[in-house]
């Protein structure tokens, strides 16, 4: 691969240093550190780093729960020729201590609750708590950048996939491609020194990557939370409008409530606001073409993959009224997409399994050389842009269309995705399997929002089933005692919400489990339809009691219109019952325009509070 200097991630860094030092490179809520001082303060961390062994080929580790210093740390690690890796807090401690002990860090940066033993802030970046710890205000960092030999085949960074069918995969992604990602985004998204992107994403998710090189290889600024506490959707109106936010990426779910909140309180997005970039699941053309119909800022569809640095195709025209699908887009430069079959391109409008090449792909798996050669395989025609004549092969099925934009169309395996993750089922359902109290399992997300997972199980002691055709949800508890093993050892998006005991798992004729009857069961068990698009009979609503008195008659509402559960009960527990992040925003939502000591709740409130009563008492202290 090339090592050319104008590909490498610190030459278009540096580039930006020289013609923008004195524009803001973060922007955080306690200071603006412009390029020049972010260069200062990290050649100093750089330099930190190196005497502690930090080298081409070695990684650093990050585990800061403040986005800003994470993104410094980045930037320290390649500054001293190093890669980096962030670890996500939002990981169970078990696994944080298996990808510490996998990526064998020289040295590890942070000071979260989730950082390793012996992780440390470089001494220049820690002693000025009144500017928020980045650095003294005289810019007098110290130490300038040390010299390193890196090159372009070196590792930049490894982030951990989803571990879809197993343990994560740590993906191995080089200097080079790194920089000609940056280069190619900050290119196809047309961004200016003016733009200012807003971080949101998981500090382990490799979103991150998207957020921040191609802003800094165009000159833009990064504007950082506080922490990495996810914002509903008022919250992130409210950071973008205060922020002068123009670019943002969200999740297709997340993009959803947000397109939700915009609606259901007449808003419209931010004034600075340009450009939202979603992707991470289908989309469905309805709500895409809803918003580029009322919202003036643009959207752009994105496709892409770890292994691939991070997005590979964009979608950035206006959908056409008669578009069954939002097409996934064209490639970036220096990314090749084909659709194959048997390892050979079909013509463009024939469907096949997506294929990526070009140098943007990762070297591979983490110590995996068995899992690399099975998904990065050879191009037996040989890229024509001088890459190494490798392909990824991504499990994904599409079609090129008249218009030569690539198209979407399911899955070559099981495989789902839960909020932007990819998930094969079996992986959960192996680890339910694992509890003695389970025979069988079956897990697939949520028919209704696709945005959590369902689990129905069949009991090994045949005296705790239930009759054939019912599947009794699991509470208390029973719920707690298969939930907690899954929790300490999966990330919290792919432990089931919902939990079901059912006889037996029904077959279709072809052999297959038959989810769609699981589904049915679960309704008829437990009368959940949705209120909106399948209202229940009054029958099956359970009234609100009248002894009930405000806030609790209207909390309890909400609850049942949010989780679609027209039968809960003031006692029932919001996670029990499906609840999960994304629906819990839209609660909040709901909450804030009925009561006003709602305004300053965040998601996290529901965990101290996970049921109608507990929230209405909290409301009603304030």
């Amino acid at each position: 691969m090339s090592t050319a200097i104008e590909a490498d991630v610190l030459g278009l860094w540096d580039r930006s240093v020289r013609a923008h030092g004195a524009a803001p490179a973060l922007v955080t809520p306690d200071r603006v550190l412009t390029y020049r001082d972010a260069d200062r303060l990290t050649d100093a961390w750089a330099a930190d780093l190196v005497g502690r062994g930090a080298l081409p080929g070695r990684l650093v580790g990050l585990a800061f729960t403040d986005p800003a210093r994470t993104v410094l740390g980045m930037l320290a690690a390649l500054k001293a020729g190093a890669g980096f890796t962030v670890l996500d807090d939002r990981l169970p401690a078990a696994a944080r201590a298996e990808l510490v002990r996998r990526t064998a860090a020289v040295v590890w940066l942070g000071d979260g609750h989730h950082a390793p033993d012996g992780a440390h802030v470089p001494a220049d970046g820690a002693h000025v708590p009144a500017d928020g710890g980045y650095g003294p205000a005289d810019g007098g960092y110290g130490p300038t950048r040390p010299a390193a030999a890196a090159t372009g085949a070196d590792v930049a960074y490894v982030l951990f996939t989803s571990g879809s069918t197993g343990r994560p995969k740590g993906t191995v992604v080089e200097r080079d491609a790194l920089g000609r990602f940056a280069g190619a985004v900050a290119e196809r998204l047309e961004l200016t020194p003016g733009d200012r992107w807003l971080q949101v994403a998981s500090l382990g998710f490799d979103v991150l990557i998207e957020e921040v090189f191609p802003a800094l290889a165009a000159g833009a600024a990064v504007v950082c939370r506080a922490d990495t506490a996810a914002l509903d959707a008022e919250e992130l109106h409210t950071a973008m409008a205060r922020t002068g936010t123009t670019v943002v990426e969200l999740s297709t779910q997340y993009w959803l409530e947000y397109a939700r909140w915009l609606d259901g309180s007449g808003a419209s997005t931010p004034d600075a606001l340009r450009l939202v970039v979603v992707g991470g699941e289908r989309m469905d053309p309805r709500p895409y073409r809803a918003w580029q119909a009322r919202q003036p800022a643009a959207l752009a569809h994105v496709y892409g993959l770890t292994e691939c640095t991070v997005s590979s195709t964009f979608y950035t025209g206006p959908l056409p009224a008669d578009a069954e699908e939002v097409p996934l887009g064209t490639a970036l430069r220096d990314v090749e997409i084909s659709v194959r079959r048997d390892g050979r391109p079909v013509p463009d409008g024939e469907s096949g399994e997506i294929h990526i090449g070009g140098p943007l792909l990762a070297r591979g798996f983490l110590d995996d050389e068995a899992a690399t050669a099975r998904r990065f395989v050879p191009d037996p025609d040989r890229g024509p842009r001088g890459c190494d004549g490798r392909l990824y092969v991504t499990g994904d099925l599409g079609r090129i269309d008249a218009e030569g934009q690539l198209v979407f169309l399911g899955r070559v395996d099981d495989q789902v995705k839960i909020r932007g993750h990819r998930l094969e089922p079996a992986r959960v359902e192996r680890a339910l399997c694992e509890v003695a109290e389970v025979d069988q399992a079956v897990v697939f997300p949520d028919p209704r929002t696709a945005t959590a997972l369902w689990a129905f199980t069949v009991p090994a002691a045949a005296a705790v089933a239930p009759l054939p055709g019912e599947a009794v949800r699991l509470t208390g508890a029973e719920r707690d005692a298969l939930v907690a093993p899954l929790a300490a050892q999966l990330p919290d998006w792919a432990v089931p919400r919902v939990l079901y005991r059912v006889a037996a798992l029904p077959k279709s004729p072809h052999g297959k489990i038959d989810k769609r009857l699981l589904a049915a069961w679960a309704a008829h068990g437990d009368r959940i339809q949705d209120p909106v698009t399948h209202p229940a009979p009054a029958a099956a609503r359970a009234a609100v009691p009248d002894a009930l008195e405000e806030p609790l008659r209207t909390v309890l509402e909400f609850f049942r219109e949010v989780l679609g559960a027209p039968a809960l009960g003031p006692d029932d527990n919001f996670f029990d019952h499906g609840g999960q992040s994304l629906l819990a925003m839209r609660l909040l939502t709901r909450l804030r325009g009925s009561f006003p000591a709602a305004a300053g709740l965040r998601a996290s409130a529901l965990f101290a509070s996970p049921t109608p009563r507990l929230l209405a008492e909290a409301l009603a202290a304030d």
